[in-house]
């Protein structure tokens, strides 16, 4: 057999290898045909172990890589970006590998810190992050763009913002990602404002937006429910003529619909050329949030007839409507198709969603025993909702299930001042004086103060 089909034969091996076993067996034919050296093959070896391999694979990785003549921090790069990368392997494994790579005496470059600083994005690994920015510091990388861009996406992932806007603001040259990732940052730690601020003085900089920087703003002006600014974002849209994708239609949807302007939500919807799972569930969860249940329940049998495969959001959406519209059967039914359907296990708001249906329309016993049977324990705003709808349905707790809540609430959560003056002045109204002194008095002891404003619905 030729070199060259030799070669071949082993690259398809490589390709249909499944397994670190079935590695081992292929690499030593490698070793004694000769044709460890050949880059082809050891490129194809070193991708190999970003995708398929478990933990703590990084040694034998590194042992390939040292004994291949040409040694260079390439091939480190590539498996330290291929494990920071892959969706199937722990992203902490290219921190393993940097490791390795020191330990094998070769030298770091600007191409390997980003793929590091995003690795420990991935995992929040603020310890090994700042580690190997003081590295960086100490080699003199710290002044490269592109290690400048991830390190502020580093630390905005890590919620450390002014450690972020430390490294921002000494760039000597910017980019619009670099822009785009101290906005992101600002969002993701609630800086919703100061994100607007950052892209004010991005924009009297001369710097053009992308789709990445309008989608990440409309984020922060849903969270805020800042309808005014949410249409100034929308106008700086359309003055830069940008076209509205899917991606970019979904945040308007979701945006205005967040703000309680549903029927701009609906225009935007209803002309967008493309969507996806999440546009259609932005939609039907703002209908449902702001008492179109109707509606909301109508689209979602609109999407099931396009084919469209509904998410976790999408059920939260019809949960809701079904809630304010008294459907008990119907979003009980919804709730078991969930999980035996279409393979979404339910998450804490989808339990409190049929606990808020069960409580709407009286069945105070019937949300109880759900709650109680929960394969997962309840958390506080569970047991608050059935109290809620406790104090509106039994209010002299003729079934007894008010008391139980009580109990539950207060032992979940003993220091919560909302939760002891609720209580508190549920007892005073049915005239159980003594009870509702005590609480108070407990309160006062502990110098417990009351948090104005708090509220106790789910929707």
């Amino acid at each position: 057999m030729s070199f060259t089909s030799k070669t071949q034969q082993l690259l398809a091996l490589l390709n249909s290898c499944s397994s670190l076993k079935h590695l081992f067996q292929i690499h030593t034919h490698i070793i004694i045909s000769g044709l460890s050296q050949q880059t082809s093959i050891i490129l194809k070896i070193v991708n190999f172990f970003a995708s398929h391999t478990p933990i703590n694979s990084a040694t034998y990785a590194g042992l390939v890589i040292k004994q291949s003549h040409n040694s260079s921090n390439v091939w480190w790069n590539i498996l330290i970006r291929n494990y920071a990368t892959c969706n199937n392997c722990s992203h902490s494994e290219a921190i393993r590998v940097f490791v390795e790579m020191r330990r094998c005496g070769a030298a770091s470059d600007e191409f390997t810190y980003p793929f590091l600083f995003k690795a420990c994005s991935s995992f929040m690994g603020l310890k090994e992050g700042k580690q190997i920015h003081a590295e960086a510091i100490k080699i003199g990388f710290c002044n490269n763009i592109y290690v400048q861009n991830t390190l502020v996406h580093f630390y905005g992932s890590c919620k450390k913002i002014m450690d972020a806007y430390k490294v921002f603001v000494v760039m000597s040259l910017r980019t619009v990602i670099s822009w785009n990732s101290m906005i992101s940052a600002f969002v993701e730690s609630c800086w919703f404002y100061e994100a607007v601020e950052i892209f004010r003085e991005m924009r009297q900089c001369q710097f053009q937006p992308d789709e990445t920087t309008m989608v990440v703003l409309l984020s922060a002006c849903a969270e805020l429910g800042d309808l005014s600014l949410g249409k100034w974002i929308h106008c700086q849209v359309i003055e830069q003529g940008m076209f509205v994708n899917c991606q970019l239609g979904t945040s308007l949807v979701d945006m205005y619909a967040k703000c309680g302007a549903v029927d701009y939500a609906r225009l935007i919807f209803d002309r967008i050329g493309e969507r996806n799972v999440w546009t259609w569930s932005a939609m039907i969860l703002g209908l449902a949030h702001h008492g179109f249940a109707v509606e909301a329940m109508e689209l979602f049998r609109k999407m099931k007839d396009c084919s469209m495969k509904p998410n976790y959001v999408t059920f939260l959406g019809v949960l809701c409507a079904c809630s304010h519209v008294g459907m008990v059967e119907e979003g009980q039914r919804l709730f078991r198709e969930m999980e035996s359907v279409h393979r979404i296990k339910p998450m804490m708001a989808h339990y409190g969603a049929i606990v808020d249906i069960l409580s709407r329309v009286g069945h105070l016993e019937e949300a109880y025993k759900f709650i109680v049977d929960m394969p997962v324990e309840a958390d506080a705003v569970i047991w608050r909702t059935l109290l809620s709808s406790c104090h509106i349905h039994d209010i002299n707790d003729y079934t007894g299930v008010g008391e139980k809540v009580r109990r539950r609430l207060l032992a979940i959560e003993p220091k919560r001042s909302g939760n002891i003056v609720m209580v508190a002045n549920k007892y005073a109204e049915v005239g159980l004086w003594e009870k509702a002194a005590k609480l108070r008095r407990g309160m006062r002891v502990r110098r417990l103060k009351k948090v104005a404003g708090e509220s106790v619905s789910i929707f």
